[in-house]
């Protein structure tokens, strides 16, 4: 247990609380609901987590005071929306409390710098409202004790806080209506529990990320049209008190918060973006513009997330697509540039890859390596079959965390059991016996069980096999030369002899197999 905080304590839970932001960006996104529901709330708190740790990595401070004043300066360089200005300014309220030159501080005097924090955050904003960041603050702040003890505080602290972030689910109607907690105060939770584990020998007390809202991603849910931003320069306290009120009275969301220095972040909701600009060119210099477009922006936010598929031809690359998959057509022929390819252009950051061939999976790892290179995250799934791919799509949930969506996918896949029905060309040894030219070769997951004469008998008896350990669903792809009687003489036998069972037929183009039968 740490009884003070000193500057290397604190840099430590800066580098902590960055890396915790980065990991829950994505859950803290979908859930971003207030005031704006634009799904930004984790990708701003990110990047102005990002620009204050890159300022104190440039520094070269060695108190705890110099930390901070760092952190804080870094932090409204880079602020980025409603939150990210909350944040520089909870920064700001801990510098202004500790003195540069003080080299640690005890309980007592965090104390005092978490209420010059929430002081600090709360002039902050124009119009505060219960169930937010600062509602989190304000109950995170008052429940600290009076004990000169570090650890004591801050494990109050934020125990605290992670029960005022439950709260904020029934103070306001909209995380009521989407079944959520607060974004700001998650990403608070979380910067406080990084403090807590650097504090208490690495023990945190925050729950798990928080599930996706149940919200309308495509309605963003703001009266204006855009949201700006801008640092302003060469101004002074009187002028920038005149800019909040001309912005008060162009929009919402108004902030102008300061470093101390004499440099200003500003952030307005409102439709005259150049009535907005203009106000900061009236008190002062804006650069560092910023301009969002709220539809624009909610576009960009569901295309965050993309499934490639890969499929031998057209017909199978339909059925992926209908699913609301990427679509890449080419099967086991596909390059590994073609893949990276593929994955750039879905524009997405995130990429899950079907590849759908076991033989196709090893050169889509190194595509997916190329395109990480490229700046994409991209997970590759290890489909061996397409219909392990079409198990994998049918539990793709985009609302759901991302690390859960893959874990639910990778799933589905491994417990779909793969069977094929090939016809021989040349004369071979098996496993099961000699086959001859023409015969009908039977493989459950890539080993051949059965050789036959006939499709239509050899597909029942592969059911069969495949059926004697459970199933409840099979999903058959038919290859474009099969007979057309024949998911009528299926489904006829599957009625008669496992009538529990539910059979789904596609036409599956140019298939490697003359079929293929999926059982889930």
């Amino acid at each position: 247990m740490l009884r003070t905080l000193n500057a290397a304590a604190a840099r430590r839970w800066a580098d902590l609380a960055l890396a915790l932001l980065t990991a829950e960006r994505d859950a803290i996104d979908r859930i971003n609901v207030f005031p704006v529901a634009d799904g930004d709330t984790g990708t701003n708190l990110l990047q102005t987590a990002r620009s204050a740790v890159a300022a104190l990595d440039e520094s070269d401070c060695h108190t705890l005071g110099g930390v901070l004043r760092e952190l804080a300066r870094g932090a409204l360089a880079g602020a980025s929306g409603n939150s990210g200005m909350l944040l520089s300014q909870f920064l700001r309220g801990l510098a202004d409390q500790v003195p540069e030159e003080a080299a640690d501080a005890d309980g007592a005097l965090f104390r005092d710098a978490l209420r010059g924090a929430e002081e600090r955050a709360r002039r902050a904003v124009a119009e505060p409202a219960p169930g937010t960041f600062l509602s989190v603050l304000g109950e995170a702040v008052a429940a600290a004790p009076e004990s000169q003890r570090l650890d004591v505080v801050v494990r109050a602290v934020t125990r605290a806080a992670v029960k005022a972030l439950a709260a904020t689910r029934e103070q306001l109607p909209a995380l009521s209506a989407a079944g959520v907690v607060d974004a700001g105060g998650r990403g608070l939770v979380v910067v406080l529990d990084a403090l807590h584990a650097v504090v208490c020998d690495g023990e945190r007390v925050a729950p798990d990320a928080p599930a996706a809202g149940g919200g309308d991603p495509g309605e963003h849910g703001s009266r204006y049209e855009y949201e700006v931003m801008y640092l302003l320069a060469d101004t002074d306290s009187e002028r920038v008190g005149r800019l909040r009120e001309a912005l008060l009275g162009l929009g919402d969301c108004v902030s102008v918060v300061g470093d101390g220095a004499g440099a200003f972040a500003v952030h307005v909701h409102c439709d005259d973006i150049g009535a907005a600009i203009e106000a900061g060119i009236e008190v002062g210099r804006p650069h560092r513009i910023k301009v969002v477009r709220f539809v624009a922006q909610q576009e960009e936010v569901s295309r965050r997330t993309a499934v490639l598929a890969c499929a031998p031809d057209a017909v199978l690359g339909d059925l992926f697509a209908a699913e609301g998959a990427e679509v890449l057509i080419g099967g086991a022929g596909l390059s590994a540039d073609r893949i990276r390819d593929a994955v750039c252009a879905t524009g997405a950051v995130h990429v899950i890859v079907l590849p759908n061939d076991a033989e196709l999976a090893r050169r889509a790892e190194q595509a997916a390596g190329q395109a990480v290179d490229a700046g994409h995250d991209v997970v590759v799934l290890p489909t061996a079959s397409p219909v392990q791919g079409l198990a994998a799509l049918a539990v793709h949930d985009p609302g759901r965390r991302r690390s859960d969506d893959q874990v639910a996918m990778a799933e589905a896949a491994a417990a779909t059991r793969r069977g094929e029905l090939c016809i021989a060309d040349a004369e071979a040894l098996t496993w099961v016996g000699r086959c001859r030219p023409g015969d009908v070769l039977g493989f459950v997951d890539g080993e051949v069980v059965l050789i036959h004469d006939d499709l239509a008998g050899a597909a029942r008896e592969l059911l069969d096999r495949m059926l004697a350990t459970g199933g409840e669903l099979v999903t058959a792809l038919l290859h474009e030369q099969v007979p057309e009687s024949l998911p009528e003489q299926l489904e006829e036998y599957l009625r008669r002899t496992h009538p529990e069972v539910e059979l789904v037929c596609y036409p599956g183009g140019q298939l490697g197999a003359r079929l293929m039968f999926g059982v889930e």
